[in-house]
């Protein structure tokens, strides 16, 4: 499965910057050692439905330590039997674009 999700504080440093909770969530998730990518409004993980679900709650949890509230966005692909489909989705749409 491929989950793409967002978590965020609800409430930021004194400038209102919630940068270092969402490094911080970001850091459980590179070392969880699961295939993941970060882009400027979500980041994917690709594995087995418990493993992914179970970084999801670390990196979550580790947001909890600096905001009493926490906004979490979640959209999974779940196909059973698929691996390498967070790269192989792209690489299929790219080479339709020819």
């Amino acid at each position: 499965m491929i989950v793409a999700f967002s978590i965020s504080p609800m409430a930021g440093d004194a400038s209102g910057s919630v940068a270092e909770a969402v490094a911080a969530a970001v850091r459980v998730v590179r070392e969880s050692g699961l295939p993941c990518e970060t882009n400027s409004m979500f980041t994917n993980i690709e594995g087995e439905w418990d493993a992914v679900m179970a970084v999801v709650k670390q990196a979550v949890d580790i947001v909890a330590e600096s905001s009493p509230r926490v906004g979490l966005v979640l959209k999974a692909d779940i196909r059973p039997g698929y691996e390498g489909q967070m790269t192989a989705k792209v690489e299929r749409v790219e080479q339709a674009l020819g």
